[in-house]
């Protein structure tokens, strides 16, 4: 990934409070405020979203990550492209911003995963 993107990335986000990277699965995931809120994958920036938020990024034309995840298909996560007018500048991309923090906030805490787990995907590769 160009450091650039992602320091980019993390400027947009910087309004939220402070922002931290983390390297995985090939892309990065990024906190605001400890809240896992965005995913980066092939330099492009993935907002987290839930069901109170994902109508206003569809209507966005935003589109969702996704991976194959073999036998399964393909598999669409809960994160989404921010809309291309959102990545101009820190003050557009405040209330998308905003929603993913939202949605983050509302995730109830993760439980423990039973033996037969969804596989995780190795890599995050091109969203399609």
């Amino acid at each position: 990934m160009a450091g650039s993107m992602l320091e980019w990335f993390r400027e947009l986000l910087a309004p939220l409070g402070p922002v931290r990277a983390r390297a995985m699965f090939g892309g990065h995931g990024i906190y605001v405020a400890d809240e896992f809120i965005a995913i980066v994958v092939d330099d492009v920036l993935y907002l987290k979203v839930d069901d109170e938020t994902r109508a206003r990024f569809e209507e966005a034309g935003s589109r969702p990550f996704t991976y194959d995840a073999g036998e399964r298909g393909e598999v669409a996560m809960s994160y989404w492209t921010a809309p291309d007018e959102a990545l101009d500048d820190p003050g557009a991309m405040l209330p998308w911003a905003r929603l993913a923090l939202a949605a983050a906030r509302r995730k109830p805490a993760a439980k423990k995963r039973a033996a037969k787990a969804t596989p995780k995907p190795k890599s995050l590769g091109r969203s399609r």
